[in-house]
C-alpha cells in the first residue's frame, strides 16, 4: 500500500487504521497540500506515523495545486490540521525523495502489487501520471476519498473538498483508465459517523484511539455548525477501512464519472452517471453504502492496538 495524504485529523485516523492492521505493508506515506499546507501535513503524517512505532517512510509532494491557487480546510480541521489540541508538530523530517519519484519507482518496482489510496486532492497522482504514463497499468487498485455521488458538495453545493481544491488533478486521474474505487463524501456523511458517545468509546479503548478521537476537536464544531451531523463523520478513515477490506463497501455499482473543471458553480463537481445517459464506458466503481458496524468495529479495534505492531 502507499497511502498519499493531506494530513489533518480525518487523514491521520486513517493513517491509524492502516499502520495497526497487520494485513497491510505500507512502503510509504506521500503528503500534498490540502488540508492545510504542505509543511503541516508533513509533520502531521510524520508525527502519526511515530505514534504509531511504524517504521514507514514519509515523503513530502506537491505543495500546490497543478493549476490553481492552494486552498485549505482549517476551519474544518484547526489551524494545524490537528484540532490545535496542543501537539507538538514539528521538528521531525521528512524523506528526502521527492513524493512523485517515490510513487513512480514503488509502483514500477512493485507492477500489480500495489493499492493506493488517496486520502486528499489528486495533485502527487496526476503529477506522477504525467511524469511517468506507464505506472497507470501497474497499479490494481486506486481506492480514493473523492467527490460524491449524490451531488450534495461539502465546500460548495456540488463539490467535494479533495476534488474541488484540484479539479484538473481530479480530471487527469479520472481519466487516467487505473482501477479507481470513489469513496465519496456521500459515503462518510451515510454510513461513517460516530456520536459524541461513541467517539468517548473509542478514546476509552487506549492512546491510539484518544488520539482519534481528541484530533476530532475542530470537526466536531464544523459538523455541528455547517454540516448538520450529529457528532462528527471521517471519510478517510472509511476510504482506509474499504482499502483494507473491500466487502465494507456494501454497494457497489459501475459508473462512468467525469469531473467538471470549467462551470460557473460546478467545478470540482464530480458528475456520476447512474443512468448511463452519456453512453460513455464505466470508469469507476462508485461506492454507494458501507458498512457502519464493521467501520465502527475496525476504529475500535484500532484505537485499542499497540504502538509499533
Amino acid at each position: 500500500m502507499i497511502i498519499d495524504t493531506d494530513t489533518a485529523s480525518d487523514d491521520a485516523v486513517a493513517l491509524v487504521l492502516a499502520l495497526t492492521d497487520p494485513r497491510a505493508q505500507v512502503l510509504a506515506v506521500t503528503v500534498a497540500s490540502g488540508n492545510v499546507p504542505l509543511t503541516p501535513a508533513v509533520q502531521n503524517a510524520l508525527y502519526t506515523v511515530e505514534l504509531c512505532g511504524a517504521d514507514v517512510p514519509v515523503h513530502a509532494g506537491a505543495d500546490r495545486p497543478l493549476q490553481r491557487p492552494a486552498q485549505y480546510a482549517t476551519d474544518v480541521h484547526g489551524q494545524d490540521g490537528m484540532g490545535d489540541i496542543g501537539l507538538v508538530l514539528h521538528g521531525r523530517e521528512p524523506r528526502p525523495e521527492h513524493a512523485v519519484d517515490v510513487l513512480i519507482d514503488l509502483v514500477r518496482r512493485n507492477p500489480g502489487e500495489i493499492t493506493l489510496v488517496t486520502l486528499g486532492p489528486l495533485t502527487n497522482i496526476a503529477l506522477a501520471l504525467r511524469k511517468a504514463p506507464d505506472i497507470a497499468a501497474l497499479i490494481p487498485r486506486v481506492v480514493m476519498m473523492a467527490g460524491a455521488a449524490d451531488g450534495l458538495g461539502n465546500v460548495t453545493p456540488a463539490a467535494e473538498f479533495n476534488v474541488w481544491v484540484d479539479p484538473e488533478a481530479a480530471d487527469i486521474v479520472y481519466r487516467s483508465g487505473m482501477p479507481l474505487v470513489q469513496v465519496g463524501w456521500d459515503v462518510s456523511r451515510k454510513d461513517a459517523t460516530l456520536t459524541l458517545a461513541e467517539g468517548d468509546e473509542l478514546a476509552a479503548r487506549g492512546p491510539l484511539g484518544e488520539f482519534c478521537v481528541r484530533i476530532q476537536r475542530q470537526l466536531v464544531e464544523f459538523c455541528r455548525e455547517v454540516t448538520h451531523i450529529d457528532g462528527f463523520d471521517l471519510p478517510d478513515p472509511v476510504t482506509m477501512a474499504v482499502a483494507l477490506e473491500p466487502a465494507v463497501a456494501t454497494r457497489v455499482e459501475r459508473r462512468y464519472v467525469v469531473v467538471e473543471t470549467s462551470g460557473d458553480h460546478t467545478t470540482g463537481a464530480t458528475l456520476v452517471d447512474h443512468l448511463g445517459v452519456t453512453g460513455e464506458p464505466p470508469n469507476v466503481d462508485v461506492v454507494l453504502a458501507a458498512d457502519r458496524a464493521r467501520f465502527r468495529e475496525m476504529l475500535l479495534q484500532a484505537g485499542a492496538a499497540r504502538a509499533g505492531r
